[in-house]
């Protein structure tokens, strides 16, 4: 293995290898205040000003080892431009803090082979505060990337906990209330232009309950087929980097426990137990990473299917009256069952919140109201332009 041949780093080395060190944590007090300066948001302003202040804490130590060993501080540091460049990237805050996740990633794996290589007992310390800030680095920039607005809503779904009942019961509200929310407005808007005609309204709204719920049957399939495949490929990549570098994982995997609070020799004896089992290690450190497990997957075919039938079922709704009714009578009928619907899915938004039911329910009630009126008023006019 490459471990066992690493160089003991002492002497000039050291003192090398530390302004380097210096360097790069120099690069992320630049690149990180050039965000700062760059962001509008107040709340990741603040967040990257923190972390450029880590970062200079970190230059601090580098710089005191470096001078306690004898040697002298670099006048500039030579990172600087590539921090600039990574903070002036074209495209949104989502591409930028991507590039930064995975400059910090190889800033560890650095750290983690000098901490092998290593024999100072002072300098091992430094790196080993560093490591620890460093993954806690990438955790914050990995929930404000989740929270990016940017995102997709396949992006959330692929990244969000599943997991216990709050998961399919979630899910189900969501279908039903997507279902309901699309065809209620096909409905209001398609009695506005026809006058409340059953003929026409049923056409539309029978055809919106296949294309919603076949819509809303195939995201769920493919965010769930895709949450499977990010979740082997990271088991496969894991398996690679605990093939080729043994030490460097177990490293890894006692920094993540000691992030949560457990001391640093139960740490390595944890990561040394699970180990020794390399399939159970794998899956540890895939659900470290991606805070997702194998067991919490969802089955595609399921999810699929019960995302098709809980759209299907909140989009039925909207049309049930105008299969006994004709003209405004349906129509009025199909608001009072829709805006009953609506406030149904609403309190059943509680189950999974910690909002109170009848609020959630009016909310939704009075969203439902105002999407139901301003398709009518809209269908009208269509009704009136097209006459």
């Amino acid at each position: 293995m490459q471990e066992q041949h690493l160089v003991e780093i002492t002497g000039q080395k050291l003192v090398d290898t530390i302004e380097h060190n210096w360097s790069l944590e120099m690069d992320g007090v630049a690149m990180y205040a050039a965000l700062a300066s760059r962001e509008r948001i107040p709340e990741r302003k603040k967040i990257f000003q923190m972390l450029s202040d880590l970062e200079q804490k970190h230059a601090n130590s580098w710089e005191k080892r470096l001078k306690d060993l004898g040697g002298s501080v670099p006048e500039n540091s030579s990172g600087k431009a590539h921090a600039i460049r990574v903070a002036d990237t074209p495209g949104g805050m989502e591409e930028i803090i991507q590039a930064i996740i995975a400059e910090e990633r190889r800033d560890v794996s650095s750290y983690l082979r000098q901490m092998r290589a290593i024999t100072d007992s002072e300098t091992r310390e430094i790196l080993r505060e560093v490591v620890l800030d460093e993954f806690a680095h990438g955790h914050v920039l990995t929930r404000m990337l989740e929270q990016s607005s940017s995102r997709s809503v396949l992006d959330y779904l692929l990244h969000r906990k599943r997991q216990g009942t709050g998961s399919w019961i979630g899910d189900a509200v969501y279908g039903v209330n997507d279902g309901l929310g699309a065809i209620f407005g096909i409905v209001s808007g398609v009695s506005g232009a026809t006058l409340g005609d059953s003929r026409f309204v049923l056409l539309a709204g029978l055809s919106g309950v296949v294309a919603s719920a076949l819509s809303m049957g195939s995201g769920a399939y493919l965010a769930a087929k895709s949450e499977r495949e990010i979740f082997e490929a990271e088991i496969h990549r894991e398996r690679e980097a605990l093939n080729q570098h043994p030490e460097a994982a177990k490293e890894e995997m006692s920094i993540f426990y000691q992030l949560k609070g457990v001391p640093e020799q139960e740490s390595i004896r944890m990561s040394e137990y699970l180990a020794a089992n390399p399939d159970q290690f794998l899956h540890t450190m895939a659900a470290e990473k991606l805070n997702l497990t194998e067991d919490g997957l969802s089955d595609p075919i399921k999810s699929a299917i019960s995302g098709s039938l809980s759209t299907a079922v909140g989009a039925f709704v909207p049309i049930i009256p105008f299969f006994f009714m004709k003209g405004f009578q349906a129509v009025i009928a199909a608001a009072i069952v829709s805006l009953l619907a609506h406030f149904a899915v609403g309190a059943a938004k509680s189950l999974v919140t910690v909002r109170s039911w009848w609020s959630s329910g009016w909310e939704m009630t009075l969203i439902g109201a105002i999407e139901g009126i301003v398709t009518y008023l809209i269908g009208i006019g269509l009704g009136r332009a097209g006459a």
